[in-house]
């Protein structure tokens, strides 16, 4: 791309992306698929469209693009994160279970560290009737963050029967 056709480009994503966070969702959400036909191998046009589709309640039309963004190159580690984040929450919400545990369980061991990641894919296992899985995670994450002191004195207790939590003592 051409200088000029990158500036353009990088104003046009702004300008969008201020909308959406200003709450002027639809408009954003016009530019944005405007500016992804006209660059459909930008992997963070293709983001920032599904992101505004999924702020509007229109997942299923967020999904191709969460997918062309993670499909290409150029996301950030944070735009990454999110993108799947986005689409994995997406399949869970459209009732594409299996899909949703693939997308945010590959998510989760890529950044262990991110605890929205382990949430949103617990409830996905949940929703495939993995609730022991589901409830190791939210155990495991809750003992390592939770800040509250009645918790932390039990982190040890809680952090055990996150393993097993039909072991008896």
């Amino acid at each position: 791309m051409s200088g000029k056709v990158v500036d353009d480009r990088d104003q046009l994503l702004g300008e969008a992306v201020g909308l959406r966070q200003a709450g002027k969702r639809e408009e954003a959400r016009e530019r944005l698929v405007a500016l992804s036909a006209r660059f459909p191998q930008d992997a963070e046009i293709a983001y920032q469209t599904a992101w505004v589709h999924d702020t509007l309640g229109l997942e299923a039309e967020a999904v191709p693009y969460y997918e062309r963004a993670l499909a290409g190159s150029g996301l950030s580690d944070d735009d990454r994160r999110g993108a799947l984040l986005g689409l994995g929450s997406t399949y869970r919400v459209l009732g594409r279970y299996e899909e949703a545990v693939a997308t945010l369980g590959d998510a989760a061991a890529r950044f262990p560290e991110d605890g929205a990641l382990k949430t949103f894919l617990a409830m996905a296992l949940y929703n495939t009737g993995r609730a022991h899985d589901a409830m190791e995670i939210l155990l495991t994450l809750l003992a390592a963050t939770s800040k509250a002191p009645e918790i932390a004195g039990y982190r040890p207790a809680i952090e055990e029967y996150a393993k097993d939590l039909d072991a008896t003592v």
